[in-house]
C-alpha cells in the first residue's frame, strides 16, 4: 500500500514547532507533499532537511518568507524537476515533481488570487498549467498532483457557498477549470472518488472560530491520472491536531512502485 499526504504548512518552521514532524513520523507515509513553506533552503535546519527515513526535495521562492513547495520521499527519485519552465511562476517556488519508475508525484501551490492583480496572475497560471498538464499526460506516465489549488470545486466543498459565488477561490471560471480537468482531461479528484460526504474541508479562516465550527473550504487535493486514481483505497482529512490553517489530506493507494 502506498500512502501519500499533502499539507499546506503556512510556514514549515511554524508547523514543525506545532508538532508536524512528530506526527509525520507516526504516519508511515511514502510521500509527504508540502506547500507554502515560507522559507528558503538556507532558512531550514537539519531538523527540516534530514527527517529520518526520508529524502527532502524542495523548490523555493526567490522572495524570502514566501510560497515554496517540497516533497519528502522514502523512495529515491529517478528524476527531479523544479518549476514548469515559466519564470514568473518558477521564481515563486510553486512546483516540484519527482519521477519514479512508474509514477510521478507533484507538489504544487496555486496562486491565491487575493487581489485583482493576483487574480489575473492566477487565471493566467490556470491556462498555462493546463498546457503543462497536457504535456505531462502525453508522456504516458501515471501522476498524482498534491497541493493547495486555492479553488473549491463544488457547493459541497465550501460551507458558505452562496456567499462566496463572486469570491476568488469559488469563481465560476476557476471551478470550470477543475470541471474540465476532471471531465475532459483525464484526471480524477481522488478524495471525491472515495468520499462524497459534505463538510469535508481542508482550510479554515482564522476568523470567527471557523475551524471550531467547521466553516471551511476544501481546496487541498490529490488529483491523479485515471489508472493510479482507481487504485485509491482510503482517504481522510486529519483534523485532530492543528499544524496550520490547513489540514493534511491522507490517501492510500494499492499501487506497487517498481
Amino acid at each position: 500500500m502506498l500512502r501519500i499526504i499533502t499539507i499546506n504548512t503556512n510556514g514549515i518552521r511554524s508547523a514543525f514547532n506545532k508538532g508536524l514532524l512528530e506526527w509525520m513520523l507516526t504516519q508511515d507515509a511514502d510521500f509527504i507533499c508540502m506547500q507554502e513553506l515560507k522559507a528558503q533552503e538556507a532558512d531550514l535546519s537539519k531538523i527540516h532537511l534530514e527527517v529520518p527515513g526520508y529524502e527532502f526535495h524542495g523548490h523555493f521562492a526567490q522572495r524570502r518568507g514566501y510560497s515554496g513547495v517540497a516533497i519528502y520521499t522514502r523512495h529515491r527519485p529517478a528524476r527531479i524537476s523544479a518549476g514548469i519552465g515559466i519564470k514568473k511562476y518558477d521564481s515563486e517556488g510553486r512546483y516540484i515533481q519527482i519521477d519514479l519508475d512508474n509514477l510521478s508525484i507533484v507538489s504544487v501551490y496555486f496562486p491565491s488570487g487575493t487581489t485583482d492583480e493576483r487574480q489575473e496572475i492566477k487565471l493566467t497560471f490556470l491556462k498555462q498549467f493546463m498546457t503543462h498538464l497536457r504535456k505531462l499526460r502525453k508522456q504516458g506516465r501515471e501522476v498524482i498532483l498534491c497541493g493547495d489549488f486555492n479553488i473549491a470545486h463544488k457547493e459541497i466543498d465550501i460551507k458558505n457557498w452562496k456567499g462566496n459565488l463572486d469570491h476568488p477561490g469559488f469563481l465560476p471560471i476557476e471551478r470550470d477549470w477543475l470541471t474540465r480537468l476532471f471531465t475532459k482531461e483525464g484526471w480524477s479528484d481522488v478524495f471525491r472518488l472515495l468520499n462524497q460526504e459534505p463538510d469535508q474541508y481542508t482550510w479554515w479562516s482564522n476568523r470567527g472560530q471557523a475551524r471550531a465550527k467547521n466553516v471551511g473550504w476544501r481546496i487541498d487535493y490529490q488529483i491523479g491520472t485515471k489508472e493510479v486514481s482507481a487504485k485509491a483505497k482510503s482517504a481522510r482529512i486529519y483534523r485532530e491536531k492543528m499544524f496550520s490553517d490547513h489540514a493534511p489530506v491522507i490517501i492510500d493507494y494499492d499501487w506497487d512502485l517498481h
